[in-house]
């Protein structure tokens, strides 16, 4: 009986060696995308123009790494707060942990270097090899054309500087090992020519990460089987809940029924020099989706993106927008 305890006693001390051994292995020898790129990207006016656009209307950056005004509808951008950071995504919305935007002026990003910036954008490793959480959506970055990423940079580096701290991003156990699994080398897709406009409006709609709203989540992370259907939660400051629209081809829950021109003009709205977002008070229904930046998009962009996701699978899925605290 003595030789079984023994034998068990070590099967266990192998099984908790061997866990201790692949926590450190996940812990400190990932995340693993390799070096930075030994880059030196040459800052044209016609590429910052690229890059404002992109950061600006498509994958729209500055949104979360500027301040927003929570107080007016679709949250605009504050005056003077370009690429500061400091906004905040935490347990609230259904994260495991508390993470912040970082600060992409030059107070925040003047150490970096253009490779060590294209490498963060792309795959969420950072100067010193830490793994960001996806809450920038680097998986989708990392799947667009490099001289689009490029640009980008280009275009950020151009801000000016402002000095403000942002406190560290920190996961929950366990998501503290396992965040160390999320990033994967970059897997750049040439940017597909406008003629193609399904390819096209496929990769736009990558590059401005509608799927990631638009799809439901646990603990930050997208169901798939779900995609472009909706659903998922915003609480606003008041305790009110918003929630993102379906925007598969759906007739009865989607836009089966929207046309191009419906499409556009949707988003057009917010870009029309009158419009102004009004201030929304407690109780009253916002919207997490930054309107007046998307609609700055070019309308061939905009009727791109229809036309995709017109393609994708239709997913009845009815939502209820809004649910104002009780």
């Amino acid at each position: 009986m003595k030789r079984i305890f023994k034998i068990i006693g070590i099967i266990l001390v192998i099984i908790i060696a061997v866990f201790a051994i692949l926590l450190s292995y996940v812990k400190f020898a990932l995340p693993n995308v390799g070096k930075a790129q030994n880059i030196k990207i040459d800052y044209t006016p016609e590429r910052i123009e690229r890059g404002r656009y992109l950061a600006t209307s498509v994958c729209v950056c500055i949104d979360c790494h500027s301040t927003r005004d929570w107080t007016k509808f679709a949250c605009p951008m504050v005056s003077g707060t370009l690429g500061k950071g400091g906004e905040k995504f935490g347990h609230e919305y259904g994260f495991p942990g508390e993470y912040y935007s970082n600060n992409i002026t030059p107070f925040g990003i003047s150490r970096y270097t253009d490779g060590e910036l294209f490498r963060v954008i792309t795959t969420g490793v950072s100067k010193e090899g830490k793994a960001l959480f996806p809450v920038m959506p680097y998986p989708y970055y990392g799947q667009m054309d490099s001289e689009d990423i490029k640009s980008i940079i280009a275009y950020i580096r151009t801000f000016p500087e402002m000095k403000d701290e942002v406190p560290d991003s920190k996961s929950d156990f366990p998501m503290n090992f396992i965040i160390n699994l999320i990033p994967q080398k970059a897997n750049p897709q040439k940017l597909p020519p406008k003629e193609n406009k399904l390819a096209y409006g496929a990769y736009l709609t990558n590059a401005a990460g509608c799927i990631e709203c638009h799809t439901q989540a646990e603990k930050g992370q997208i169901i798939k089987e779900k995609a472009f259907s909706g659903g998922r939660k915003f609480p606003l400051l008041d305790g009110s809940i918003v929630r993102t629209a379906n925007i598969t081809p759906d007739k009865k829950s989607g836009i089966g029924y929207w046309t191009e021109e419906a499409f556009i003009s949707r988003f057009k709205f917010y870009a029309d020099s009158n419009y102004h977002s009004v201030t929304v008070g407690a109780k009253e229904f916002n919207s997490f989706m930054p309107w007046t930046m998307y609609g700055q998009m070019k309308k061939e962009d905009l009727g791109a993106i229809y036309a995709y996701l017109r393609s994708v699978k239709p997913i009845e899925n009815v939502v209820v927008k809004f649910s104002p605290k009780l």
